[in-house]
């Protein structure tokens, strides 16, 4: 995995799941689970929350293609005060993030596939990809409230 600190704290749920696509679901529900203790967190945020790190470990799982199995991804979610931070690494194939088009950009338009991390960055509060030469960590925050919600 890629050497920088961990999403650590009080909460802190970790999961280390088989890079493959069966298990996306499950990586879903454990994250949206631990959101869901807060009760601050509106359903919309937690939606948001589900599809960020849905995106992220589906690119995660993407980064190991031909690679075969027993590789692993490792998600980490520590619910603290009024958000929750999302770290979903790998040791797939990095790659450099501003290589990256954002959503509406035109070499995103009319081809399939390539938008989960432009999707990531605009759903989510707060989001980094950190790319290194032993794989990827993609870290996102997401507020109970948006931030631009005066509540």
């Amino acid at each position: 995995m890629p050497d920088l600190p961990p999403v650590t704290g009080d909460q802190l749920v970790e999961l280390d799941i088989p890079a493959s696509s069966e298990y996306l679901a499950l990586a879903r529900l454990v994250v949206a689970a631990a959101a869901d203790i807060d009760p601050l967190f509106v359903a919309e945020r937690i939606d948001a929350l589900r599809l960020a790190v849905s995106e992220a470990a589906t690119n995660a799982v993407e980064s190991y293609r031909g690679r075969g199995d027993g590789e692993r991804i490792i998600i980490r979610c520590n619910l603290g005060e009024e958000q929750i931070a999302v770290e979903v690494a790998d040791r797939g194939e990095g790659f450099d993030p501003d290589d990256v088009a954002e959503l509406g950009e035109e070499p995103l338009l009319g081809r399939e596939g390539g938008f989960g991390l432009p999707l990531i960055r605009s759903i989510a509060d707060e989001s980094q990809i950190l790319p290194g030469p032993d794989g990827t960590a993609v870290r996102i925050v997401v507020y109970t409230h948006p931030q631009d919600d005066p509540s």
